[in-house]
């Protein structure tokens, strides 16, 4: 099945690994939305570019339908030193793809030159290329900007990797998906002081452990235990000399949810703990909320037309019905509140270096799996919209 596809095999790791090389972060992708137009156009593509800035739109027609279909792929990159010493590791000091965005954006290339070549369907693919997924909504934008006004899909799907499930599998599931998304700074302010006086100051570091822990029983004891959600701090910092007790001590980190009651409890707890804690030793306190991304939720129609999709492709046995949702984000959560649509999982492989998880200075995308991820968005494309008899 699709062995025109098996055939662009090297040609897509040729391409995936050269965007490896140059990432771009958020709303900077330049290079990156130039490669991926340039390429578009070869395929002789409709091409539009601006939405959001660095996003691409291509538009592909076969047929006489009036039904259009959007697939979705992010292109940025994060901020991470990349500590690889592969001969396509990153150029750029500093940044780093290392969430695999680099493979989403070559498995929809993939697809589009297949499908442009073969437009085995009837209707509209609508290729969406979209930029800042990391932390900045950038499809958001692209929604808030007009993508689903100047291209009306009926449905809109998403694709990600997940290293630790196998490759040749594909997961998936109706309902919450992913978290929503939330991040926090809780800046405590005390008395400085010298650091064998302590009892002339009030220390804002002891404040600030007593703070990080009692948030704990937020999610232990404060919410529904049939309701997940996380939080993590992951940033505290203060002071800057061995023998002075600071002025102030930030917290920072984020909050992981499913519901937007429970992310506004979440917000309400955390204040209301630290407050009390910093009142109750002298100190004053300054919370911050800030929802990012709401959690993904996948159609229940769409959901069920992907997995067919996927049990199709790579058989029922490697088709994962997921259990329960993950506590990672994404802001194809956006789109999803703006279209029906659904989000899928691509195994990128196990082990020491396959299974090492996105977001570390170590990881790659497998290469292994770009054709299957092209396959899966020509299936889907061809089925979505199929030639009538």
């Amino acid at each position: 099945m699709y062995t025109e596809i098996d055939k662009l095999s090297l040609q897509l790791t040729r391409w995936r690994r050269k965007l490896h090389r140059y990432p771009e972060t958020a709303f900077e992708e330049i290079r990156t939305s130039r490669f991926v137009s340039e390429r578009l156009q070869e395929f002789g593509m409709e091409v539009h570019t601006g939405l959001a800035k660095t996003g691409v739109v291509g538009v592909l027609k076969a047929g006489s339908s009036d039904r259009l279909v959007g697939l979705r792929a992010d292109m940025d990159a994060l901020h991470i030193d990349e500590m690889n010493e592969f001969e396509h590791r990153s150029q750029v000091p500093g940044k780093m793809h290392a969430c695999g965005h680099d493979g989403h954006t070559t498995m929809l290339l993939g697809a589009a030159k297949y499908l442009a070549e073969t437009r085995n369907f009837d209707g509209t693919v609508v290729f969406i290329f979209q930029p800042a997924e990391e932390n900045e909504g950038g499809g958001q934008v692209m929604v808030e900007e007009g993508l689903f006004k100047q291209f009306p899909v009926s449905a809109v799907f998403g694709m990600h990797n997940m290293p630790g499930v196998e490759v040749g599998k594909l997961a998936i599931r109706p309902g919450a998906m992913l978290a929503g998304f939330a991040t926090f700074e809780c800046e405590i302010e005390g008395v400085g002081t010298h650091s064998s006086m302590p009892q002339t100051g009030i220390d804002p570091i002891s404040l600030g452990a007593r703070v990080t822990t009692a948030w704990e029983s937020i999610t232990a004891k404060m919410l529904d235990p049939h309701e997940p959600a996380l939080i993590s701090t992951t940033q505290f910092n203060a002071g800057e000399a061995c023998n002075v007790i600071p002025q102030k001590a930030m917290l920072k980190g984020s909050t992981r949810f499913f519901s937007t009651d429970t992310a506004a409890i979440l917000g309400k707890k955390m204040q209301e703990i630290a407050d009390g804690i910093c009142a109750g030793q002298g100190a004053t306190c300054l919370f911050n909320y800030n929802i990012l991304y709401p959690p993904l939720i996948n159609h229940d129609e769409q959901t069920e037309f992907a997995k067919n999709v996927a049990v199709r492709l790579v058989g029922e046995a490697n088709t994962i019905d997921l259990r329960e949702p993950l506590l990672g984000s994404e802001d194809f959560a956006y789109m999803l509140e703006a279209c029906p649509g659904a989000y899928i999982l691509i195994g990128n492989g196990v082990g020491p270096e396959q299974g090492r998880m996105c977001h570390n200075p170590k990881y790659d995308f497998n290469d292994e799996i770009l054709a299957l991820g092209a396959k899966y968005w020509a299936s889907l494309a061809e089925n979505y919209l199929k030639i009538q008899d």
